[in-house]
């Protein structure tokens, strides 16, 4: 692993050097490209923010156009792409994309086999053809494996795609494509139905998060530092995408245009103290150190045409003192297909949604694909004060649930596979000062495999913050988990855990990672 870190190191060092000196523009593609700009345009392309002057740092201005027809417009109401500029993305042929999954496989056995030396990386012949014959299992990897690095490297297998000029859609394909290779060459255990399952859609929901925030963090206008240090937190976050640029010759490219798609990002950061009680008095009650990461991206209430994952949100929670289980959970949705509303002060975002859901601690462990109707809402009551909701009804054709006995720290499965819903409820009042916000989840589970039973979870989260300085605030949450259990050949389980956590929050908002 040094090995490899060093050689990023260098490579990312020579951006330092050489992005110092601005190459003389390529005239021709200019010429193309301000003729694209500049074509004429029918009102059928009109939108409701007209871009008349193409300074991109010029914020479009409103005008009475009818909101609902096709956007086609170059920029959205902050100055930024709607789209990457295709002059800078040029969509690679399928069989370059396709041979780049399979070194991105490739170069993962090289690195498992010979320098990690795993036992299921030792393959050939013999366990090729056996993975062939025997076909497919449910396999036996403990949750994390399954549910977080399995997904994790979907989205490589993603961004292998994204990065070559493919869409959301288009990228989707090769998921699936380094999956297989994945499950048939890749390791000496029999190919998985959870994998090809798990893998490649979750690895599109990260991935296409993933390429988002890069875009938002990747500017091919600055140098020196400051370009250096925006190519290492995308090589670290995307590796894929740091080769992909490596390999077009872009960590070294300076333009003078814009080349990605960006949007506005909302960051908040909290950090606090948090106890968990597991049936003893508080005293007694486990204590942890938790970080909480929670970014929004995309205005979901400007007025435009809506593609994959254009608004988001993520959420990521680590806890220190509780043992190995430090990713407590990851959760999220982003928008597939939708539109805008507004009527006075009310204004709406509905579209259709893809869910993500990754609970791993010491009392459950819980994983879902989910997809459904949501509603995303904002009613301004005042100057200074908002109510802000969300509502999301899906069906989960696929998810994880720890079985009856609980999770324990083998590196086996100790869960079972299952389908179901959720409803997922969050809504915040915010007056200024002060905040008060609710969210409240609900699954059902109906185990496929594993001890049947059907499951239901809830989690009941509510929290207020007082602001004490600027976009820094104080905060306290309490946390109620129910699980109820009704198993087909044993008795029924009940149970219930409470946790509290005070923290202290900084809010970032709309932060673009703005050139200095």
């Amino acid at each position: 692993m040094k090995i490899v870190y060093t050689l990023v190191f260098f490579v990312l060092f020579s951006t330092l050097n050489q992005a110092q000196f601005k190459p003389v523009f390529d005239k021709k593609k200019l010429q193309n490209q301000n003729t694209w700009l500049s074509r004429p345009t029918s009102n059928n392309e009109i939108n409701r923010y007209s871009d008349l002057v193409l300074n991109l740092k010029k914020t479009s201005f409103t005008d009475n156009v009818n909101a609902s027809l096709t956007d086609t417009m170059m920029h959205n109401k902050y100055g930024d792409l709607l789209n990457d500029n295709p002059f800078y993305n040029k969509k690679s042929s399928l069989e370059v994309v396709a041979l780049r999954v399979t070194l991105s496989n490739i170069t993962t056995f090289l690195f498992d086999r010979y320098i990690l030396n795993y036992d299921f990386s030792r393959v050939g012949f013999n366990s090729w053809n056996n993975n062939i014959q025997k076909g497919w299992e449910w396999d036996q990897d403990r949750f994390g494996m399954n549910y977080f690095f399995h997904p994790y490297s979907g989205a490589m297998f993603f961004n292998t795609a994204r990065v070559n000029g493919y869409s959301f859609f288009e990228s989707l394909p090769f998921a699936y494509l380094g999956s297989l290779e994945w499950e048939y060459f890749g390791e000496n255990t029999r190919p998985s139905y959870n994998d090809i399952i798990n893998t490649p859609i979750t690895g599109a929901f990260l991935g296409e998060i993933f390429y988002r925030m890069g875009s938002n963090i990747l500017d091919d206008q600055t140098t020196g530092a400051d370009r250096f240090f925006r190519e290492m937190a995308v090589a670290i976050m995307t590796p894929t995408r740091f080769f992909n640029r490596l390999l077009h010759g872009e960590l070294t490219r300076s333009t003078s245009a814009e080349v990605y798609q960006k949007e506005p990002l909302n960051i908040t950061m909290a950090v606090g103290y948090h106890k968990i009680n597991e049936g003893t008095p508080i005293t007694l009650s486990m204590s942890s150190l938790n970080f909480n990461f929670h970014f929004d991206y995309g205005n979901p209430f400007e007025k435009r045409s809506r593609k994959p994952f254009d608004f988001f949100k993520i959420r990521t929670n680590f806890n220190f003192g509780v043992g190995r289980k430090i990713i407590e959970n990851a959760t999220g949705n982003g928008i597939l297909f939708g539109s805008n509303v507004q009527v006075g002060n009310f204004e709406m975002l509905t579209g259709l949604f893809q869910n993500m859901d990754y609970y791993d601690n010491n009392t459950f462990e819980l994983g879902t694909i989910a997809f459904g109707p949501g509603v995303i809402s904002n009613l301004k009551i005042s100057k200074s004060s908002s109510l802000n909701t969300s509502l999301h009804i899906d069906l989960m054709p696929f998810g994880a649930l720890s079985n009856r006995l609980g999770p324990d720290t083998t590196q086996v499965r100790d869960y079972d596979y299952a389908g179901g819903a959720e409803i997922k409820l969050e809504s915040d009042y915010n007056f200024g000062w002060a905040g008060i916000a609710l969210k409240a989840y609900y699954w059902w589970f109906h185990t496929f495999i594993g001890v049947a039973e059907n499951s239901y979870i809830a989690l009941i989260k509510p929290s207020i913050t007082f602001k004490i300085y600027n976009n820094v605030s104080i905060g306290f949450e309490h946390l109620i988990h129910y699980t109820d259990r009704y198993p087909k050949d044993f008795a029924s389980i009940h149970s219930v855990r409470t946790e509290e956590k005070i923290f202290l929050q900084i809010f970032f908002e709309e932060f673009k990672f703005k050139r200095k």
